[in-house]
């Protein structure tokens, strides 16, 4: 099986990894393997530098940069009405989580509250993001162990995902929706209905991903016993979400620190036991399960209302009054062309994404743009997961491990 472009080389007697010449290996000697960057089972351009005895992974290095985009600079350079559009785009399977936790920092400088409408618009959405995403990664794992029909089948319900975002916001992925203030736009009409049809086809299907997965005997051996990752480990290197719960720790920023309306449902906190592949795929399908659950409930706790903040500071003139007003066309203009100003001051707000704890540390001057923006990116941080994961692992198992991470690399290289 071949690996990209794969470098072969002697080990160097020294620790450090040299690459600057190609040797030919003799008998039982050691040798480093490039995986990527540009590998279809590596989600990405991820390149991870391998060293082998044999097929067994002695060490590991993931290295990163080769999509570097320079979000969070670029944040520094927008006006908070801006900053949606920029960081929505940095986990592109899960825009709305980006674009929430960009929002809380931003109404926490300003010290406003939402309508109650809005929160519960940002719960839905939000979990109905993970859900995608979580399907997103069975699609791809599936894809990876070699079980391609699990591809068509995670696309297929995702898609259904999607169709409802384009419905609402206008836009299948990096939509812009959740903004400082509240969301874009209220739910379109009949959302009830689109919603429940969601929740009873991703259920219903979900029976079928256990009986093509967890029952199935090559899915188990592919996966058992194999990437495991002990809690001590998953806490001294700071991992979060799935990684970290898939080892036993209970660790979920909805349970274990509300924000939004999260203390105001009911679901569980989904952990493993061994923090192995498998564990890592059975808390990603089962917390699916606690999405549907607090959808629904969301769906039956939401109230009537405004979908944003009527502060003027903020939140821009209705439409219509822009035809009838010159002062409301006036602020309509300086609210897209200036922005708003912020107080000064400096906050850390951190969200539950698909992929783990999701933070954004904002400081204001005390103009319209933010003098500076720091994301913490679960992406980035669980990737330190893959050398212990992978250490003592075979070269056979290196793309079901890396695979179970599941890193987006635009989080990473932000």
């Amino acid at each position: 099986m071949t690996y990209g472009h794969s470098s072969f080389l002697r080990l160097p007697e020294s620790s450090a990894i040299d690459l600057s010449e190609d040797q030919i290996l003799g008998p039982g000697e050691k040798m480093i393997v490039n995986m990527g960057p540009q590998h279809p089972s590596t989600h990405g351009v991820l390149r991870v530098m391998l060293e082998l005895d044999g097929e067994t992974v002695l060490r590991s290095k993931p290295i990163i940069g080769y999509l570097h985009t320079g979000m969070e600079k670029t944040g520094e350079e927008l006006t908070y009405v801006q900053g949606a559009t920029n960081v929505t785009r940095m986990d592109y399977l899960s825009p709305l989580s980006n674009e929430l936790v960009f929002s809380l920092a931003t109404e926490s400088l300003l010290n406003i509250e939402i309508p109650e409408r809005a929160t519960w618009i940002r719960m839905i959405m939000c979990e109905l993001n993970r859900m995608s995403s979580h399907l997103m990664w069975l699609a791809t794992n599936g894809m990876d162990l070699g079980a391609t029909t699990m591809m068509i089948f995670g696309f297929r319900e995702r898609e259904l995902i999607l169709a409802f975002f384009e419905k609402t916001t206008g836009l299948r992925m990096n939509h812009n929706y959740i903004r400082p203030g509240g969301v874009a736009c209220d739910f379109p009409d009949g959302y009830e209905d689109d919603v429940a049809v969601i929740c009873d086809t991703v259920e219903k299907r979900l029976v079928e991903y256990d009986e093509f997965f967890t029952g199935q005997p090559i899915f188990r051996k592919r996966v058992e016993g194999v990437g495991t990752l002990s809690a001590e480990t998953a806490i001294e290197l700071s991992i979060t979400g799935p990684l970290l719960r898939a080892c036993g720790v209970p660790w979920d920023l909805r349970k274990s620190m509300p924000y939004l309306a999260y203390d105001e449902v009911d679901f569980d906190v989904i952990v493993g036991t061994v923090g192995d592949t498998f564990d890592r795929y059975a808390v990603r399908i089962n917390e699916i399960r606690e999405s549907i659950k607090i959808v629904r409930q969301c769906l039956d706790k939401i109230p009537e209302g405004d979908y944003k903040s009527q502060d003027t500071k903020v939140t821009p003139p209705p439409r219509l009054r822009i035809d009838e007003s010159m002062e409301a066309l006036i602020h309509h203009f300086k609210i897209f062309t200036e922005g708003f100003r912020v107080p000064p001051g400096e906050v850390y707000v951190a969200v539950e994404s698909p992929r783990g704890e999701l933070g954004c540390y904002m400081v204001s001057d005390g103009s319209a743009k933010p003098l500076r923006m720091h994301i913490r990116a679960p992406s980035f941080v669980n990737l330190q997961a893959l050398p212990p994961m992978l250490s003592g692992s075979l070269m056979a198992d290196a793309v079901a491990i890396i695979s179970s991470v599941d890193p987006v690399m635009g989080e990473v290289d932000r």
